[in-house]
């Protein structure tokens, strides 16, 4: 019998939520929520990649975000969970959700994330240690097309 491929892990990341997120209709805005994601999955991939030396700089390509209930400044903390789900040659795909204080799930996203090179402007391969270090936490092979043409 075949092994089914290990699952993502999460890296969870608490973020308190601050009264300047609110908006007029005194919930969190909804482009707040992109803020959210963005310190917990550069905080993932901070503790995924901490022991490779060396700058690994990425750039977000895309983010989609479904909000299943609104977030008032009294539901907070969240907490973000942020999971690796598959690692193509330059890109991955992240699982996200973000949690209420209650441990109600207020939005799940997904994003796509390109290895990014500060010099030629342009995307650039995962390094062997880095894409082992992803492995490690669940990450799977991408089958197919990606969003960086490399298959």
């Amino acid at each position: 019998m075949a092994e089914s491929p290990a699952l993502p892990r999460p890296i969870e990341t608490v973020v308190p939520l601050r009264w300047s997120d609110m908006d007029a209709y005194g919930h969190v805005n909804h482009v707040v929520f992109l803020t959210y994601l963005e310190e917990a999955r550069d905080a993932a991939i901070s503790r995924i990649l901490r022991h490779l030396a060396g700058e690994s700089g990425y750039v977000v390509a895309r983010v989609a975000i479904d909000y299943r209930q609104e977030l008032r400044l009294g539901d907070g903390p969240v907490t973000v969970a942020c999971a690796v789900a598959t690692i193509g040659g330059s890109s991955i795909c992240t699982r996200e959700a973000i949690r209420n204080a209650r441990g109600e799930v207020v939005a799940e996203a997904e994003a796509v994330i390109v290895r990014f090179d500060r010099e030629t402007r342009r995307s650039r391969p995962w390094s062997e240690a880095e894409r082992e270090a992803f492995m490690q936490v669940g990450a799977r092979a991408r089958e197919g097309g990606s969003v960086d043409g490399e298959g």
